[in-house]
């Protein structure tokens, strides 16, 4: 089987339509425009690793046929990135063992705190998570199996987030700056996916000139703009795209 890295979902902490029905700048018309919250998957030696869990992630598990999961990678604590971790329950029930997660300190911890009943035995529910703590770079060992994985905080407003490089591909969903000592970590990149959230400036996201600048500094073969908010088009974004960057989707997907 091949490897595979799939974008589950694109969408700002609201999404696309928001809940309302607004559709923002986004032509209701276009698929594309319909964004689900932030969540990537790896498949790597058919080792099925998960990148946050966010409110949505059932339905993207369901819709990109994804039945099988070995490791959970946390970005952050903010809710559009973890309020769906109790849907784990069933690859718990499969596999009758607790699921490892991995992320830094203060984000295991925040977790631990909100959803305890997911960690220890708690009115009748039976733990289904191992926490991990991680520290830059980590494996994940499944079935003799050993995957490489290197992380480094980046600013996210008033909080840090993890970014994950593995493979020649990394996943930063969530910034509003990487800090120069770790471009070192991001060199030869085959595929950058990064935060993209407005056109106009955010306290704790990447905009699209900022976006756009750490690709011309980083210089990854490709980019895959994400976390993109209800005034980014789809067809219009790209259109103003060189052709080594593109527009996310919920469902994009390519082998490595």
């Amino acid at each position: 089987m091949k490897n595979k890295f799939t974008i589950l979902g694109c969408g700002s902490s609201i999404g696309s339509p928001w809940i309302t029905g607004n559709w923002g700048l986004c032509n209701k018309n276009n698929k594309k425009n319909i964004r689900t919250r932030c969540s990537a998957h790896f498949l790597i030696n058919n080792v099925s690793i998960l990148i946050d869990t966010s409110p949505d992630i059932k339905t993207q598990l369901a819709n990109n046929k994804i039945i099988d999961l070995d490791s959970v990678l946390f970005t952050h604590e903010h809710a559009d990135h973890t309020s769906g971790i109790f849907e784990l329950r069933p690859f718990f029930w499969k596999y009758k063992k607790t699921i490892k997660i991995y992320g830094e300190r203060e984000t295991i911890k925040d977790l631990k705190k909100r959803y305890d009943y997911c960690f220890k035995f708690k009115n009748g529910y039976v733990p289904i998570l191992t926490p991990n703590i991680i520290k830059n770079k980590f494996k994940i060992k499944s079935d003799k199996k050993i995957i490489n994985i290197n992380s480094f905080p980046v600013d996210h407003g008033m909080i840090k987030s993890t970014a994950y490089v593995i493979e020649k591909i990394a996943y930063i969903s969530d910034c509003n700056k990487i800090f120069k000592k770790n471009f070192k970590d991001l060199a030869n990149l085959k595929y950058l996916i990064i935060d993209c959230l407005k056109l106009s400036e955010h306290p704790s996201h990447l905009n699209l000139s900022k976006a756009l600048e750490l690709v011309k500094i980083l210089k990854p073969k490709k980019t895959i703009l994400t976390n993109l908010h209800t005034d980014l088009d789809y067809t219009v974004l790209k259109k103003k795209l060189p052709k080594n960057i593109m527009p996310a989707y919920d469902g994009l997907s390519f082998n490595f």
